[in-house]
C-alpha cells in the first residue's frame, strides 16, 4: 500500500484556520474556475469541478461565489487566466515534495517557490525529480469523533475503498481516483461525517525523519502552503507522532 500522509491531517487543521481569513476561499475559487475552464461548467459531467464545488460547500463558501467562479471559468464573466504548474523538490532529511500551483505568471511563481525552498532547508528540482514517488489517489479524511475504526472500515471497503488507516486524530480512506465520489457517498449514507475528500498525489513510500528534522519539514510545508499561487503541497515525510501532537 502507498504511504499514509500525516501532512494531510495537519493540512485539514490549517485549512480550518485559513477559511477564517479567506485564504481557503481564494484557493477553492481558483480551482473551481480552472476546473470549469478545462472541463465545462456542468459538475455532473465534470468530476474535477464537482469535487471543487464540494470543497467550497465544506468550507461554507457562499453559493454566489461558486457560481461566479464557474462563470469566469466558462467565459461568461471576465476573469484572470490561470495556468496549472507543478514544482518538485526536496525538503530537509531528503523528503520529497510536490507543489501544485495555479498562477497567472509562471516565471514569478517559479522564482518565489524556489526561494521558499532555499530559505527553509530545501532544494527545488526539475520536472520528474520526485513526481515518480507519488501516485494520484482519492483521499477521504474522517474525524475519530462520531465513528469507530471498525465501522468506517466496513463501510469504506464495502463502498470500494482501497485502504484505510488511523493517522493522528483522523482516519484516512484511500480510493482509486475514479472511486472517490462513490466511496464518499457510501460513507455519508452511513451517517458518518466527512471532513474532506479530494484527489491527491499520495506518496508511494514514506521517508522517516526524526522530530527535529520533522519540525523543519513542517516549516517548509507551511511556507509553501501559504503562498498565494499554491493549491496543494504533497510530501512523503513520515512525521513523528510527537510532532503531530504539537501541531494539534
Amino acid at each position: 500500500m502507498s504511504g499514509h500522509n500525516k501532512w494531510a491531517s495537519i493540512k485539514h487543521k490549517k485549512a480550518a484556520a485559513d477559511s477564517k481569513r479567506g485564504a481557503a476561499f481564494t484557493k477553492i475559487i481558483r480551482e473551481i474556475t480552472v476546473a470549469a475552464k478545462s472541463g465545462g461548467g456542468d459538475p455532473n459531467m465534470n468530476p474535477r469541478l464537482r469535487t471543487a464545488i464540494q470543497a467550497g460547500k465544506d468550507a461554507n463558501m457562499p453559493a454566489e461565489n461558486v457560481e461566479r467562479a464557474i462563470k469566469k471559468g466558462t467565459g461568461e464573466l471576465e476573469g484572470v487566466t490561470y495556468e496549472e504548474v507543478t514544482y518538485e523538490g526536496f525538503g530537509p532529511g531528503g523528503t520529497a515534495m510536490l507543489v501544485a500551483c495555479l498562477t497567472d505568471n509562471k516565471n514569478r511563481t517559479a522564482s518565489e517557490i524556489r526561494s521558499i525552498f532555499g530559505k527553509n532547508g530545501g532544494n527545488m528540482g526539475g520536472a520528474g525529480t520526485v513526481a515518480w514517488m507519488f501516485e494520484k489517489k482519492g483521499l477521504i479524511v474522517v474525524s475519530h469523533t462520531g465513528t469507530t475504526e471498525d465501522q468506517l472500515m466496513e463501510v469504506a471497503i464495502n463502498g470500494g475503498a482501497e485502504d484505510m488507516a488511523a493517522v493522528g486524530e483522523t482516519f484516512q480512506v484511500t480510493t482509486a481516483p475514479s472511486d472517490l465520489w462513490v466511496v464518499r457517498e457510501a460513507i455519508e449514507k452511513a451517517g458518518i461525517k466527512i471532513e474532506s475528500a479530494n484527489l491527491v498525489m499520495n506518496p508511494k513510500n514514506m521517508t522517516a525523519v526524526d522530530a527535529g528534522v520533522a519540525r523543519t519539514v513542517v516549516k517548509l510545508l507551511e511556507a509553501l502552503e501559504d503562498h498565494d499561487d499554491v493549491q496543494n503541497v504533497y510530501s512523503n515525510a513520515d512525521i513523528p507522532d510527537e510532532v503531530m501532537k504539537e501541531l494539534a
